[in-house]
Protein backbone atom coordinates (compact mmCIF):
# COMPACT_ATOMS: atom_id res chain seq x y z
CA UNK A 1 0.00 0.00 0.00
CA UNK A 2 1.31 3.44 -0.92
CA UNK A 3 2.63 5.20 2.20
CA UNK A 4 0.40 8.28 2.00
CA UNK A 5 -2.73 6.12 1.73
CA UNK A 6 -1.55 3.78 4.47
CA UNK A 7 -0.94 6.69 6.82
CA UNK A 8 -4.31 8.26 6.04
CA UNK A 9 -5.94 4.91 6.79
CA UNK A 10 -4.14 4.71 10.14
CA UNK A 11 -5.02 8.31 11.04
CA UNK A 12 -8.65 7.53 10.21
CA UNK A 13 -8.57 4.51 12.55
CA UNK A 14 -6.57 6.33 15.22
CA UNK A 15 -5.60 3.19 17.10
CA UNK A 16 -4.18 -0.31 16.79
CA UNK A 17 -4.03 -3.39 18.96
CA UNK A 18 -0.55 -4.56 19.87
CA UNK A 19 0.51 -8.20 19.97
CA UNK A 20 3.68 -10.26 19.86
CA UNK A 21 6.81 -9.69 21.90
CA UNK A 22 6.84 -7.22 24.85
CA UNK A 23 7.09 -3.64 23.54
CA UNK A 24 7.08 -1.47 26.67
CA UNK A 25 10.14 0.53 25.60
CA UNK A 26 8.28 1.63 22.46
CA UNK A 27 5.11 2.84 24.20
CA UNK A 28 4.78 6.54 25.12
CA UNK A 29 2.06 8.43 26.98
CA UNK A 30 0.78 11.99 26.54
CA UNK A 31 0.33 14.57 29.28
CA UNK A 32 -1.38 17.11 27.03
CA UNK A 33 -3.90 17.32 24.22
CA UNK A 34 -6.72 14.96 23.28
CA UNK A 35 -4.63 11.81 23.91
CA UNK A 36 -3.79 12.75 27.50
CA UNK A 37 -4.77 9.98 29.87
CA UNK A 38 -4.94 7.30 27.15
CA UNK A 39 -3.34 3.84 27.52
CA UNK A 40 -0.43 4.99 25.40
CA UNK A 41 0.72 5.16 21.79
CA UNK A 42 3.50 3.92 19.57
CA UNK A 43 5.33 5.04 16.46
CA UNK A 44 5.35 2.70 13.46
CA UNK A 45 7.86 3.60 10.77
CA UNK A 46 8.87 2.50 7.30
CA UNK A 47 12.21 4.00 6.34
CA UNK A 48 12.16 7.72 7.22
CA UNK A 49 8.35 7.92 7.39
CA UNK A 50 6.39 7.42 10.60
CA UNK A 51 2.91 7.45 12.06
CA UNK A 52 1.76 7.60 15.67
CA UNK A 53 -1.24 5.50 16.72
CA UNK A 54 -2.94 5.01 20.07
CA UNK A 55 -3.21 1.58 21.62
CA UNK A 56 -6.62 -0.06 21.89
CA UNK A 57 -7.17 -3.76 22.53
CA UNK A 58 -10.34 -3.60 20.41
CA UNK A 59 -8.66 -1.97 17.41
CA UNK A 60 -9.33 -3.49 13.99
CA UNK A 61 -5.72 -2.88 12.87
CA UNK A 62 -2.93 -4.91 14.47
CA UNK A 63 0.75 -4.29 15.07
CA UNK A 64 2.69 -7.51 15.67
CA UNK A 65 5.99 -6.89 17.43
CA UNK A 66 8.51 -9.53 16.34
CA UNK A 67 11.18 -8.30 18.77
CA UNK A 68 13.96 -5.69 18.85
CA UNK A 69 11.60 -3.15 17.28
CA UNK A 70 10.90 -5.20 14.16
CA UNK A 71 7.14 -5.23 13.58
CA UNK A 72 4.43 -6.00 11.07
CA UNK A 73 1.35 -3.87 10.51
CA UNK A 74 -1.70 -5.93 9.62
CA UNK A 75 -4.33 -3.73 7.97
CA UNK A 76 -7.19 -4.53 5.59
CA UNK A 77 -5.80 -8.01 4.90
CA UNK A 78 -2.31 -6.75 4.09
CA UNK A 79 0.82 -7.43 6.20
CA UNK A 80 3.34 -4.59 6.01
CA UNK A 81 6.81 -4.86 7.59
CA UNK A 82 8.29 -1.92 9.46
CA UNK A 83 9.75 -0.87 12.78
CA UNK A 84 8.63 0.49 16.12
CA UNK A 85 10.51 3.67 17.00
CA UNK A 86 11.26 4.43 20.65
CA UNK A 87 10.18 7.88 21.75
CA UNK A 88 12.83 9.88 23.58
CA UNK A 89 10.27 12.08 25.35
CA UNK A 90 6.83 11.91 23.68
CA UNK A 91 8.26 11.40 20.18
CA UNK A 92 11.40 10.11 18.43
CA UNK A 93 14.56 12.24 18.48
CA UNK A 94 12.91 15.01 20.51
CA UNK A 95 12.50 15.95 24.14
CA UNK A 96 8.91 17.14 23.69
CA UNK A 97 7.82 18.19 27.16
CA UNK A 98 4.51 19.41 28.56
CA UNK A 99 5.33 21.96 31.26
CA UNK A 100 1.88 22.20 32.87
CA UNK A 101 -0.34 19.16 32.49
CA UNK A 102 -3.36 21.08 33.76
CA UNK A 103 -5.41 23.85 32.19
CA UNK A 104 -7.92 26.40 33.46
CA UNK A 105 -9.56 26.54 30.02
CA UNK A 106 -11.99 23.94 28.75
CA UNK A 107 -11.51 23.50 25.02
CA UNK A 108 -14.17 21.02 24.00
CA UNK A 109 -11.84 18.65 22.11
CA UNK A 110 -9.29 18.35 24.94
CA UNK A 111 -9.07 15.86 27.83
CA UNK A 112 -6.63 17.85 29.97
CA UNK A 113 -9.15 19.92 32.01
CA UNK A 114 -10.62 16.69 33.41
CA UNK A 115 -7.26 15.21 34.42
CA UNK A 116 -5.31 15.73 37.67
CA UNK A 117 -2.33 17.24 35.87
CA UNK A 118 0.47 19.15 37.54
CA UNK A 119 3.23 21.55 36.62
CA UNK A 120 6.76 20.19 36.29
CA UNK A 121 9.51 22.01 38.15
CA UNK A 122 12.32 23.56 36.14
CA UNK A 123 14.86 21.21 37.74
CA UNK A 124 12.64 18.26 36.81
CA UNK A 125 12.47 19.40 33.18
CA UNK A 126 16.25 19.86 33.01
CA UNK A 127 16.72 16.37 34.48
CA UNK A 128 14.31 14.94 31.89
CA UNK A 129 16.31 16.44 29.03
CA UNK A 130 19.61 15.29 30.54
CA UNK A 131 18.19 11.77 30.74
CA UNK A 132 17.64 11.59 26.97
CA UNK A 133 20.40 13.91 25.78
CA UNK A 134 22.09 11.12 23.82
CA UNK A 135 18.85 10.35 21.92
CA UNK A 136 17.59 13.78 20.88
CA UNK A 137 18.34 16.43 18.30
CA UNK A 138 15.97 19.14 19.56
CA UNK A 139 13.86 20.27 22.51
CA UNK A 140 10.17 21.12 22.14
CA UNK A 141 8.07 22.74 24.84
CA UNK A 142 4.31 22.99 25.18
CA UNK A 143 2.03 23.70 28.13
CA UNK A 144 -1.47 24.02 29.44
CA UNK A 145 -2.44 27.11 31.41
CA UNK A 146 -2.18 26.25 35.10
CA UNK A 147 -3.09 29.63 36.64
CA UNK A 148 -3.21 32.40 34.03
CA UNK A 149 -1.98 32.96 30.50
CA UNK A 150 0.50 35.61 31.66
CA UNK A 151 1.85 33.52 34.54
CA UNK A 152 2.25 30.47 32.29
CA UNK A 153 4.18 32.44 29.71
CA UNK A 154 6.56 33.77 32.40
CA UNK A 155 7.15 30.25 33.72
CA UNK A 156 7.81 28.83 30.23
CA UNK A 157 10.31 31.63 29.58
CA UNK A 158 12.19 30.52 32.71
CA UNK A 159 12.08 26.94 31.45
CA UNK A 160 13.60 28.02 28.12
CA UNK A 161 16.36 29.92 29.92
CA UNK A 162 17.22 26.79 31.89
CA UNK A 163 17.37 24.69 28.72
CA UNK A 164 19.61 26.97 26.69
CA UNK A 165 22.86 25.35 27.98
CA UNK A 166 21.98 22.17 26.06
CA UNK A 167 22.72 24.13 22.85
CA UNK A 168 19.93 22.40 20.93
CA UNK A 169 17.22 24.01 18.78
CA UNK A 170 14.19 24.79 20.95
CA UNK A 171 10.61 25.01 19.72
CA UNK A 172 7.81 26.43 21.87
CA UNK A 173 4.04 26.13 21.60
CA UNK A 174 1.99 27.98 24.22
CA UNK A 175 -1.03 30.26 24.29
CA UNK A 176 0.49 33.72 23.66
CA UNK A 177 0.21 37.17 25.13
CA UNK A 178 1.06 40.10 22.80
CA UNK A 179 4.79 40.12 23.58
CA UNK A 180 5.30 36.35 23.60
CA UNK A 181 6.91 36.14 20.12
CA UNK A 182 9.47 38.85 20.91
CA UNK A 183 10.30 37.36 24.31
CA UNK A 184 10.82 33.87 22.90
CA UNK A 185 12.89 35.22 20.03
CA UNK A 186 15.11 37.15 22.46
CA UNK A 187 15.86 33.85 24.23
CA UNK A 188 17.05 32.22 21.02
CA UNK A 189 14.03 29.97 20.42
CA UNK A 190 14.26 28.48 16.92
CA UNK A 191 10.58 27.94 16.08
CA UNK A 192 7.16 28.72 17.54
CA UNK A 193 3.70 27.25 17.17
CA UNK A 194 0.63 29.25 18.20
CA UNK A 195 -2.54 27.31 17.51
CA UNK A 196 -5.65 28.82 15.95
CA UNK A 197 -7.07 25.27 16.29
CA UNK A 198 -10.16 25.80 14.12
CA UNK A 199 -10.80 26.76 10.51
CA UNK A 200 -13.12 29.65 11.44
CA UNK A 201 -13.43 32.18 14.23
CA UNK A 202 -17.01 31.07 14.92
CA UNK A 203 -15.83 27.50 15.51
CA UNK A 204 -13.05 28.77 17.77
CA UNK A 205 -15.56 30.65 19.92
CA UNK A 206 -17.59 27.47 20.25
CA UNK A 207 -14.68 25.11 20.87
CA UNK A 208 -12.41 27.28 23.04
CA UNK A 209 -14.56 29.49 25.28
CA UNK A 210 -12.60 32.23 27.00
CA UNK A 211 -9.77 32.28 24.48
CA UNK A 212 -9.21 34.62 21.54
CA UNK A 213 -8.72 33.47 17.93
CA UNK A 214 -7.57 36.95 16.94
CA UNK A 215 -4.95 37.05 19.71
CA UNK A 216 -3.41 33.89 18.30
CA UNK A 217 -3.48 35.36 14.79
CA UNK A 218 -1.77 38.51 16.12
CA UNK A 219 1.00 36.38 17.63
CA UNK A 220 1.46 34.48 14.36
CA UNK A 221 1.72 37.69 12.34
CA UNK A 222 4.28 39.11 14.77
CA UNK A 223 6.30 35.89 14.76
CA UNK A 224 7.07 35.59 11.06
CA UNK A 225 9.36 38.68 10.81
CA UNK A 226 11.20 37.46 13.93
CA UNK A 227 11.63 33.71 13.28
CA UNK A 228 11.31 33.70 9.50
CA UNK A 229 8.87 32.27 6.98
CA UNK A 230 8.47 28.55 7.56
CA UNK A 231 9.64 28.69 11.19
CA UNK A 232 6.19 29.53 12.53
CA UNK A 233 3.39 26.95 12.78
CA UNK A 234 -0.24 26.69 13.78
CA UNK A 235 -2.42 23.66 14.48
CA UNK A 236 -5.76 23.46 12.68
CA UNK A 237 -7.97 20.53 13.69
CA UNK A 238 -9.83 18.65 10.96
CA UNK A 239 -13.24 17.35 12.01
CA UNK A 240 -14.78 20.05 14.21
CA UNK A 241 -17.62 20.84 11.81
CA UNK A 242 -15.77 22.93 9.25
CA UNK A 243 -16.15 22.48 5.50
CA UNK A 244 -13.32 21.66 3.10
CA UNK A 245 -13.74 25.19 1.75
CA UNK A 246 -13.18 26.56 5.26
CA UNK A 247 -9.97 24.56 5.53
CA UNK A 248 -8.72 25.65 2.12
CA UNK A 249 -9.36 29.27 3.07
CA UNK A 250 -7.54 29.12 6.41
CA UNK A 251 -4.60 27.15 4.96
CA UNK A 252 -4.25 29.90 2.37
CA UNK A 253 -4.56 32.67 4.95
CA UNK A 254 -1.83 31.14 7.12
CA UNK A 255 0.51 30.41 4.21
CA UNK A 256 0.20 33.93 2.84
CA UNK A 257 1.68 35.38 6.03
CA UNK A 258 4.45 32.76 6.13
CA UNK A 259 2.93 30.34 8.66
CA UNK A 260 2.91 26.58 8.05
CA UNK A 261 -0.46 25.03 9.01
CA UNK A 262 -0.28 21.75 10.93
CA UNK A 263 -3.47 19.90 10.01
CA UNK A 264 -4.40 17.63 12.89
CA UNK A 265 -7.14 15.00 12.52
CA UNK A 266 -9.60 15.20 15.38
CA UNK A 267 -9.05 12.73 18.21
CA UNK A 268 -12.51 12.41 19.78
CA UNK A 269 -12.04 13.45 23.41
CA UNK A 270 -13.41 15.79 26.03
CA UNK A 271 -16.98 16.80 25.25
CA UNK A 272 -16.41 15.67 21.64
CA UNK A 273 -15.79 12.05 22.59
CA UNK A 274 -18.87 11.02 20.59
CA UNK A 275 -17.50 12.50 17.34
CA UNK A 276 -15.90 10.40 14.62
CA UNK A 277 -12.41 10.85 13.26
CA UNK A 278 -12.13 12.32 9.74
CA UNK A 279 -12.09 9.73 6.96
CA UNK A 280 -8.95 8.74 5.07
CA UNK A 281 -10.49 10.09 1.86
CA UNK A 282 -11.08 13.48 3.42
CA UNK A 283 -7.58 13.59 4.89
CA UNK A 284 -6.09 12.81 1.48
CA UNK A 285 -8.23 15.46 -0.21
CA UNK A 286 -7.17 18.11 2.31
CA UNK A 287 -3.56 16.95 2.02
CA UNK A 288 -3.61 17.68 -1.72
CA UNK A 289 -4.91 21.21 -1.02
CA UNK A 290 -2.36 21.70 1.75
CA UNK A 291 0.51 20.52 -0.46
CA UNK A 292 -0.49 22.81 -3.34
CA UNK A 293 -0.90 25.93 -1.20
CA UNK A 294 2.40 25.43 0.64
CA UNK A 295 4.24 24.93 -2.65
CA UNK A 296 2.72 28.10 -4.09
CA UNK A 297 3.79 30.01 -0.96
CA UNK A 298 7.32 28.59 -0.97
CA UNK A 299 6.88 26.92 2.43
CA UNK A 300 8.42 23.52 3.12
CA UNK A 301 7.58 21.54 6.28
CA UNK A 302 10.50 19.21 5.46
CA UNK A 303 12.77 21.97 6.82
CA UNK A 304 11.10 21.89 10.24
CA UNK A 305 13.51 21.52 13.14
CA UNK A 306 11.17 20.98 16.08
CA UNK A 307 7.68 20.04 17.26
CA UNK A 308 4.97 18.42 15.14
CA UNK A 309 6.20 19.09 11.61
CA UNK A 310 9.59 17.59 12.49
CA UNK A 311 7.99 14.52 14.09
CA UNK A 312 5.18 13.97 11.52
CA UNK A 313 3.60 11.19 13.59
CA UNK A 314 0.11 12.63 14.00
CA UNK A 315 -0.46 14.38 10.68
CA UNK A 316 -0.04 14.11 6.94
CA UNK A 317 2.88 16.46 6.28
CA UNK A 318 3.65 17.74 2.76
CA UNK A 319 7.31 17.35 1.91
CA UNK A 320 7.77 14.54 4.41
CA UNK A 321 4.98 12.08 3.70
CA UNK A 322 4.92 12.39 -0.10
Amino acid sequence: MEWIRLKARLLEAGSVRLSGEPANRYISRSAAGPSAGSPGSLFFSIGSRRVRVDLDDSGSIEVVHRGEGEADLVVDGERIPGRLEPAALHCPRQAYITVSGACIFKCRYCSVPGLPGRRKTIDEIVDMVEGVADRIDVISITSGVARSIEEEEAYVLDVVKALRPFSLPIGVSIYPVPETPARLHALGVAEVKFNIETATSALFSSMCPGLSWERVWEALRKSVPLFGRGRVYSNVIIGLGETDEDLERVIGDLARVGVIPVLRPLTPAGSLSDRTRPSADRLLHIYSIHERILKEAGLDPARALTMCSACTGCDLVPGRDA
